[in-house]
């Protein structure tokens, strides 16, 4: 191929046909994202069976439900930095390594002190391998594609609750309540030696690291290797992402933005999955209704984020976000109302998951794509560890409100009203900050169509870009 024929890193990785090494990089993430899915909700699924086994009271268990969810926190923060300074993929394999280690470890433990330290420590993997394979999905999906692939990828996360719970509830019953445990460690373990052989390095980190070894390795496996044109982009952060980075250069209120995003939506979100089935028997409703509708639950969750997302790629991605989240609010509370019919349950949780909880799996991909390359991981790794302090807050509220008589009309009204929070924090992020930024960013280069390798418009200085 002719020197002025070839092209920057950027424009191969945004090709409009997703190549089939790129199909199997998302391939990878999402089967570590529904590990990371089954893992994070098995605690729910035997927490009864844990509690009839050992005595005692299951109202005991709110540590143990906190402690996971604080050890996410802790990962996401500390493997999300990682991620930036020491690569994706090893931080990556580290963080399931340590989430399946403590997996193992949980059926060991014989008190509820031994079990909340289990639940932390498999947590921290949990949470640490969020922002990284976000991270890694994201740098290799191409720029018209990004919030469909990356939200499609994350379906992983609620079909993996979905099959956990389908087969726990046959598990449990036949083999005792640490099978679960168990099958929730061994899978991991066997992934890891297809990821350390198939799954790449991010490529764009590669370039920000100047690793022209790296980069061509991948080329050659994308069969592209001949079409590149060789340049790096010097970046003067590429080798350090501190977190106050994330506030500099105009990010900061996109940064906060996305924070209260995050915190609304996954207070919600796990407000949901505990209360819904507790609602439910208070209504009279039976166990298979309860568990039936956060089914239907993480369904529609599967279902919206997929097409929200494909709107995103197609419109505006804040609207479309905004959108989900205000109608989400609407159908939430309807469930404070759909209590008496089963089937009308399982129906409003669905458009519920849809709506709202398909709008937060975008929101992922939101901030995935507002973060430069030197900064993703680290920006992705606060957001979710800030939303995971909602993910805390979201059943302690909703106890508290019990508690203190609050009805199920009320309460869902609530909750509502925290999705439309969330609603206009994205409205926000769009309006104040994605609408001022859009003008300052270069024009992606033409691709002929006739000739797909050649470019027009291209910036002879150009490499590959921080996006």
């Amino acid at each position: 191929m002719n020197a002025e024929n070839k092209q920057d890193l950027e424009t191969l990785i945004d090709f409009p046909h997703v190549s089939r090494f790129q199909v199997v990089v998302m391939v990878f993430c999402a089967l570590v994202a529904m590990l990371d899915g089954f893992d994070t909700q098995s605690i729910a699924f035997v927490a009864p069976e844990i509690a009839a086994a050992w005595h005692v009271d299951p109202s005991l268990f709110g540590p143990v439900f906190g402690s996971g969810l604080f050890g996410g926190l802790i990962g996401a923060l500390i493997f999300g930095s990682a991620g930036d300074r020491f690569g994706r993929k090893p931080i990556l394999i580290l963080a399931i390594l340590l989430f399946s280690v403590g997996s193992l470890i949980t059926p060991a433990t014989g008190s509820l002190s031994q079990l909340v330290a289990a639940r932390f420590f498999t947590g921290l993997g949990l949470g640490g391998a969020l922002p990284c394979f976000i991270s890694i999905t994201s740098e290799y999906a191409p720029k018209h594609l990004r919030a469909t692939l990356v939200s499609l990828m994350f379906c992983g996360f609620p079909l993996g609750a979905v099959i956990g719970g389908a087969v726990s509830a046959h598990m449990i019953p036949a083999l005792g309540w640490s099978s679960v445990f168990i099958v929730g460690g061994v899978l991991p373990l066997f992934l890891v030696p297809p990821l350390i052989v198939f799954l790449p390095e991010s490529i764009r980190f590669l370039a920000l690291r100047s690793d022209r070894d790296g980069v061509l390795k991948i080329l050659k496996r994308m069969h592209i290797d001949g079409a590149w044109n060789g340049r790096f982009v010097s970046q003067p952060e590429a080798h350090r992402a501190p977190i106050s980075s994330l506030f500099k250069d105009g990010r900061g209120l996109g940064t906060v933005l996305l924070w209260i995003t995050l915190f609304c939506s996954l207070l919600l979100t796990y407000f949901l999955i505990n209360w819904i089935p507790v609602i439910a028997r208070r209504s009279g409703l039976g166990i298979q209704a309860a568990v039936l509708a956060v089914t239907a639950l993480n369904l529609g969750a599967i279902i919206g984020c997929v097409v929200i997302g494909r709107i995103a790629d197609r419109s505006n991605p804040a609207i479309a976000i905004a959108c989900g989240y205000a109608l989400g609010a609407a159908a939430i509370v309807l469930l404070g109302y759909s209590g008496q019919s089963a089937v009308m349950l399982c129906a409003v949780a669905f458009s519920v998951g849809a709506l709202s909880i398909g709008a937060q799996m975008c929101a992922v991909a939101l901030a995935a794509a507002f973060y430069e390359t030197f900064l993703r991981a680290t920006g992705i790794g606060w957001s979710m560890g800030v939303g995971r302090i909602g993910a805390i807050a979201g059943p302690v509220v909703g106890g508290a409100l019990l508690a203190a008589g609050v009805g199920a009309g009320t309460l869902f009204v609530i909750a509502g009203l925290t999705s439309l929070a969330a609603a206009l924090a994205v409205f926000a992020m769009g309006w104040f900050v994605l609408r001022v930024a859009s003008p300052q960013r270069a024009p992606s280069p033409a691709i002929n169509s006739r000739n797909p390798h050649a470019i027009t418009n291209i910036d002879p200085a150009a490499g590959i870009t921080s996006r």
